[in-house]
């Protein structure tokens, strides 16, 4: 019984909602928590039986588990998510996570990089086919803040560089238009030219952009280990993820006097408070760079 509402929420999400694989993923790993708490340590069989106190419970199972703060808030709005879906369906009459307050998070900054370190991460040299793709892929990322699943899901055809932009269907199935760079247009256009054909050469019929050494699409952990390896060559000491590089996109775009609605668009934010945080990385370096060169500072 509990199971049965849980897949039917899943589907919502999917059908409905229209929400990317992976988030449904991470619905799906903090929901399977919490239906083993109601099942085994309350014994609960009905949706209807669960009560707030049910879901303190386990809230707080999680915080003498070691679980962050942010794991926490992650795994309440879950829990949120699938009660409002019980109460529209009308499997309860009640939403049992109502008044359940979120911890506040400690705000963590997205590690950015400095436009050195940008110089630095994209100067790959060499012209043999695997290192002109990284070339192409990295300046693609920092050109128009796509996210990695975004990036290795381009089609050939996304690509418009006559006319300077990349068509992606982002988060939701939502469709964005992006601006590309002269700079990451001369990497794509060496990678199409010069590259591509030689990786696909076993597997021609390849729509997908950016390939692997046998010619099929590139996965997330492929690009993972690449950008890994590029980091190791550079020196670079900061710890870069996927995600550096797109937070570094928009921080870049404000500090250099960009509006936040339009840096919002390119990076696909449904809700633009989630952007924000990249006017308060602004100010802190900001007062960063006044402290460190200022003689009075």
């Amino acid at each position: 019984m509990l199971k049965d509402a849980v897949e039917d929420f899943f589907h919502f999400l999917q059908i409905e909602r229209g929400l990317a694989e992976n988030t449904i993923i991470s619905y799906r790993r903090d929901l399977n928590q919490y239906v083993l708490f109601a099942k085994e340590k309350k014994e609960i069989t009905d949706w209807k039986q669960i009560k707030r106190t049910d879901i303190v419970q386990f809230l707080y199972s999680l915080k003498e588990n070691g679980k962050s703060t942010a794991t926490i808030a992650r795994m309440i709005s879950s829990i949120r998510a699938f009660h409002q879906f019980l109460v529209r369906d009308r499997i309860v009459d009640i939403d049992a996570s109502l008044h359940i307050e979120t911890p506040k998070l400690d705000r963590l900054f997205p590690q950015i990089l400095t436009s050195e370190e940008i110089d630095k991460l994209l100067a790959i040299k060499g012209t043999t086919p695997l290192r002109v793709r990284n070339k192409a892929m990295l300046e693609l990322l920092y050109a128009t803040g796509l996210r990695v699943s975004e990036l290795v899901k381009l089609k050939k055809t996304d690509l418009h560089l006559s006319m300077g932009f990349v068509r992606c269907m982002g988060k939701g199935n939502k469709e964005r238009i992006i601006p590309v760079g002269d700079v990451a247009k001369n990497a794509l256009e060496d990678y199409l030219n010069h590259a591509r054909d030689q990786l696909i050469k076993r597997n021609q019929s390849e729509t997908i952009l950016f390939v692997n050494h046998h010619g099929k699409p590139l996965s997330r952990q492929g690009f993972w280990k690449i950008l890994k390896t590029v980091v190791q060559e550079t020196g670079i000491t900061k710890e870069i993820t996927p995600h550096t590089l797109r937070h570094s996109f928009a921080t870049h775009l404000l500090e250099n006097g960009a509006d936040l609605r339009s840096v919002q668009e390119m990076l696909g934010h449904a809700d633009i408070s989630t952007t924000q945080i990249y006017t308060h990385i602004s100010k802190t370096r900001l007062k960063d760079m006044y402290e460190q060169f200022h003689p009075r500072a």
